[in-house]
């Protein structure tokens, strides 16, 4: 199955020279129900090559370095997390792991890769495996389900666990739950999870969806909240956060329907990347000494409702896929840290998450 690329002609896009981005080290995740069959390679030209359709619904994952392992979520009720490994022949499932939820959204690696943390969107509950010499899932997980719900009575109806990550120490994972407006933490131990406390009450029908902590810094975190559309700077201490500052995502003049979807940092630590979803724009933030975050553009995402973003700093881009118009772009990293379009506008079925096939450490 081919697709040749189709150029956006935004406002202030221009088809760019080839870029030198290495095709073959990226691969789409995609949505069954948007019309995708698995996950698709990128060919040559920016075109959509072969599909593997050993992991369907794959809209979010996980690499480990040390097993040489990718670890993706199918998201659908009764959903599971396969593992898999790829090479220069291909594809490989090496196990397919039930989660003992419902549409698994995203999954964690503990940072000694010893054990792998899930978050079940639907039925509201994380599931933490612990993993072998091999890098699969051994002895029975340890899972927890969360009560509560929030006042949108659309969104937050129940709980819905949407990110999960663990402390720089492994001893504590978090959980964003959209539907109660928190962030839970769970002490980790031999025995797996340990009894869960409110290590942050968001504003009620904001939404918490994902967590960001500081890969330099372990007192500050950031929280991007999907109803409301914000960006929270958190103060982390002893397990607990609290807020320092919000604000919005989006343009002042902005008044359309909107909500955020991915986050992601730079390096060094002082660029933050926002995706917003009907606005359809990246948001790009400064960070000043403090960690405090100032707008520096939002720029178009080339596409619909950008779900996912791959922050490719080291190659000077930023991939997106775009749920809705169901394309897959990329973007230009500029010097300070802006983007910029290239043109590149790739068709993908179902269009997801975006897989970095050989990411660097």
């Amino acid at each position: 199955m081919a697709a040749r690329i189709a150029a956006w002609h935004g406002t202030n896009a221009v088809m760019n020279p080839p870029i030198s981005l290495d095709h073959a080290r990226i691969a789409i995740g995609t949505y069954a129900g948007g019309g995708g069959e698995g996950v698709y390679a990128i060919a040559d030209g920016w075109t959509l090559g072969d599909v593997y359709s050993g992991a369907l619904n794959a809209s979010f994952g996980a690499y480990s370095r040390r097993f040489g392992l990718h670890y993706l979520v199918d998201e659908r009720d009764d959903g599971a997390i396969g593992v898999h490994r790829h090479t220069s022949t291909g594809w490989e499932c090496l196990a397919r792991v039930a989660v003992a939820g419902d549409a698994p959204c995203h999954i964690a690696l503990n940072h000694a890769q010893t054990a792998l943390a899930v978050a079940n969107y639907a039925s509201g509950s994380i599931t933490l495996f612990r993993l072998d010499d091999a890098g699969l899932a051994v002895g029975p997980p340890s899972t927890h389900a969360n009560h509560g719900h929030g006042p949108n009575p659309e969104r937050q109806e129940g709980p819905h666990a949407h990110w999960v990550g663990f402390s720089p120490d492994d001893r504590c994972l978090y959980q964003t739950d959209l539907g109660t407006d928190q962030i839970l933490a769970y002490p980790v131990g031999d025995d797996g999870l340990g009894t869960p406390v409110t290590a942050y009450a968001a504003p009620p029908g904001s939404g918490p969806r994902h967590l960001l902590l500081h890969p330099h810094d372990p007192t500050r975190a950031y929280l991007i909240s999907e109803l409301s559309s914000t960006l929270t700077v958190l103060d982390r201490s002893e397990g607990q956060f609290q807020a320092r500052a919000t604000i919005s995502t989006l343009p002042d003049d902005w008044h359309g329907e909107t909500i955020v979807a991915h986050i992601a940092m730079n390096h060094a630590g002082d660029r933050l990347y926002v995706s917003n979803r009907g606005h359809d724009s990246i948001a790009v933030f400064a960070l000043d000494a403090d960690g405090l975050p100032s707008l520096l553009q939002h720029t178009p995402a080339g596409g619909a409702y950008p779900r996912f973003f791959r922050l490719m700093e080291d190659d000077g881009y930023m991939i997106v896929a775009n749920e809705k118009s169901q394309t897959v772009t990329v973007l230009t990293l500029t010097d300070d840290g802006r983007l910029e379009p290239t043109g590149i506008n790739l068709p993908v079925p179902g269009a997801a998450y975006i897989i970095d096939l050989d990411p660097t450490p």
